[in-house]
């Protein structure tokens, strides 16, 4: 074949709830992902307010007017409170926020008022709300960063959230973020070393919600993004819908070649332009992850030491069913001999076909290894199997096939493995219907497994993850897939609400 080939369900589970809070902790099998800083501040307050003066002293009762002015007041240990209320930024680059850097005993703190959101609405076609280029402990919470919907024509134009580029940062935290229709990047970060993105949306934005050129000095490293919301990239572009954007594929995530390591965990990625989850650099982690109805890819690997697990992905296409050469996983590139990636407790649906369910090296003859466990490879449509380089090394056990349109479910080199013998491939491989709740295209859809299903107590406890993608605990026998069975009784939701149709 020359081809290659918003959520899981009407209301989300507790664990991808509204502000994504109390994040669980890694499991026993997973590897080794970055530490969290622990932010000390401990010097002055200051106050931002719609009402100040910059001629003002910044107190609560005599506040600055805008945080672009603020920021630059700062010294290490300093926190500088945005009062509620909207704030436009249009001046190069006067009104960009530039903080200067803070230590490891005193950080630097720019929040936004709490029980408040205030609003950074840039316009004009500023380059960004927020310069963090060469900084170092610096922490951002709690603010929301879009166009200005007030102004007109080439006047609501803006470009993107945060910027890092040129200098690298280190030692970052940004969390509790709201960014949305944006021009080009939600956060556009080259060099980077110690940065946490949290329980953060970062949507509707014309490039991408999160990228970056190429690193300089090691790209990103040591990053988290943890409770995020990485969705409708390429929805958006200078106050229409993005079907003007330059860019054709805006991703999710999609980041050039990096040391790592880096952590996407609890996170969502859907109905993006591009792919949802494309990440290049070394040692990454995608983990209880959401990866729903993106145009092109849904996750792609590309370094060594890569591992998904506990993580959904299905809808590839969003809808259209044109012929692509886009694939649900993606392991290809790879230019390190002996690589190794894993892909365990995920569940995977396509339904378009047409194209490969996974492949891995299409056409590089570099090898890697590949371990495939526990996994559910469900393509609804035709001609969708799964392809191996001969060059590379498989090691598949215990998962379930279910690709009801196709006699190949697999491909390795001159092997073609179908129903009849998937059981030689390796131990616990075997063909049948999942049997979700409600698989879908284009719109939610629910993949946890009914009564009956062959994938459940089907799986291998060996290098799995002890929880299931909602965090539930796995026994001893798991389930094949990213959900562990539980009678529907005992099942618990709450409503949808990450979208953000502003």
């Amino acid at each position: 074949m020359r081809i290659r080939c918003f959520f899981a369900a009407l209301t989300l589970p507790l664990l991808l709830a509204c502000t994504f809070s109390t994040p669980p902790a890694p499991t026993a099998a997973s590897p080794p992902t970055p530490e969290e800083a622990t932010v000390v501040t401990g010097g002055h307050t200051f106050y931002v307010a719609p009402n100040g003066d910059n001629a003002h002293p910044g107190s609560r009762e005599q506040p600055w007017a805008t945080p672009g002015y603020g920021s630059r007041q700062l010294a290490p240990g300093d926190t500088l409170i945005i009062l509620d209320g909207r704030y436009t930024l249009s001046e190069y680059d006067a009104d960009i926020l530039t903080p200067p850097s803070g230590t490891a005993s005193a950080w630097i703190t720019i929040q936004g008022e709490e029980g408040h959101r205030p609003v950074l609405a840039g316009r004009d076609n500023l380059l960004t709300a927020i310069n963090l280029s060469g900084v170092q402990y610096v922490r951002i919470q709690n603010l929301e960063i879009t166009h200005d919907d007030q102004a007109t024509g080439e006047a609501l134009w803006f470009r993107e959230g945060v910027e890092i580029l040129g200098a690298p940062s280190a030692h970052i935290v940004l969390q509790d973020l709201t960014i949305h229709h944006v021009d080009e990047f939600g956060m556009n970060i080259q060099d980077v070393d110690d940065l946490q993105i949290l329980n953060s949306r970062i949507e509707y934005a014309g490039f991408g919600a999160l990228g970056g050129p190429a690193g300089e000095h090691g790209g990103w490293r040591n990053v988290t993004i943890r409770g995020c919301s990485l969705s409708w990239s390429g929805h958006y572009y200078q106050g229409g819908d993005g079907s003007t954007r330059p860019y054709d594929r805006p991703d999710g995530f999609g980041i050039e070649p990096a040391q790592g390591p880096i952590l996407i965990e609890d996170t969502v990625a859907e109905h993006n332009y591009g792919d949802g989850l494309d990440s290049k650099a070394a040692n990454t982690t995608i983990r209880r992850c959401l990866v729903a109805n993106n145009s092109c890819d849904g996750v792609k690997v590309w370094a060594d030491g890569s591992r998904v697990e506990n993580t959904l992905i299905y809808g590839r296409g969003d809808g259209n069913a044109e012929t692509t050469p886009w694939a649900a996983i993606v392991i290809d590139q790879v230019e390190q001999a002996n690589a190794h990636f894993e892909i365990v407790n995920v569940t995977v649906d396509d339904y378009v076909g047409q194209n490969y369910l996974l492949y891995v090296q299409y056409d590089n003859p570099v090898p890697v290894q590949v371990t495939l466990r526990n996994t559910v490879f469900s393509g609804r449509g035709s001609d969708c199997p799964l392809y191996i380089n001969p060059a590379s090394t498989v090691m598949a056990d215990h998962n379930l096939f279910y690709l009801p349109q196709n006699t190949t479910l697999l491909t390795h080199g001159e092997t073609a493995f179908t129903c009849e013998n998937i059981a030689s491939l390796g131990e616990g491989n075997a063909c049948g219907d999942p049997r979700f709740v409600r698989p879908a295209w284009g719109e939610t859809g629910d993949y946890h497994l009914q009564t009956g299903s062959p994938a459940i107590n089907a799986g291998s406890a060996e290098g799995a993850p002890t929880v299931d993608l909602e965090n539930h605990p796995r026994n001893a026998r798991p389930d094949i897939g990213a959900y562990e069975y539980r009678e529907v009784s005992s099942w618990l939701y709450l409503p949808l609400v990450l979208r953000n149709s502003t």
